[in-house]
């Protein structure tokens, strides 16, 4: 989708779900190459204004990976108890930065972890790319570089598996709420 904010030194706030299969003898993680961009890179976008940032995620999921929910589970590391009255709760990041595109322009993204044992249900989405794959930690270091992987995937991504993996409680993604607050009553 496009960016809401276009001005220099206006932020967009975005999602990405750094998603790895278990069922494959090593750890595999999902990377497809991004149609604007030329790079491979986790699945994700922007949160437009009507969304919550894990209503955003949801669908960038189905659409640029064919996973539905119910086949993901969300790594938290200590998933605390919390009944939130009047609000809807979501899943905590991983991992939160903030990174300059051309044209001094920035996202605040809010990174993701999921596991899964199943190839997705679904093919992509009209328009999106179809040239996903699943790559070891090593064959995706070995992508990073012009042309290929970004960096900071690759980090994520082995951050995801070396260390929070053997920590998280992996939690059903559909247990957490698509719906708007404003659809809540107390």
């Amino acid at each position: 989708m496009p960016h809401i904010h276009t001005s220099p030194g206006q932020h967009d706030l975005t999602c990405s779900a750094y998603i790895v299969r278990t069922d494959l003898g090593v750890p595999r993680v999902l990377v497809h190459r991004h149609r604007r961009l030329g790079r491979l890179m986790q699945v994700g976008g922007h949160v437009e204004l009507s969304e919550t940032p894990w209503s955003a995620l949801a669908h960038e999921v189905v659409e640029e990976s064919g996973y539905d929910l119910d086949q993901l589970a969300v790594l938290q590391v200590v998933p605390l108890d919390i009944e939130a009255h009047g609000a809807v709760r979501h899943p905590t990041p991983f991992q939160v930065n903030t990174h300059r595109l051309p044209g001094d322009h920035l996202h605040t993204d809010l990174g993701y972890a999921f596991v899964t044992d199943q190839a997705p249900r679904h093919a992509t989405g009209e328009g999106e790319s179809r040239e996903l794959s699943w790559p070891t930690l090593e064959e995706l270091w070995a992508e990073v570089g012009p042309g290929g992987a970004l960096a900071d995937v690759a980090e994520f991504y082995t951050a995801v598996v070396e260390q929070l993996l053997p920590v998280a409680v992996a939690l059903p993604a559909d247990s957490f709420s698509l719906e708007d607050p404003e659809r809540l009553s107390d």
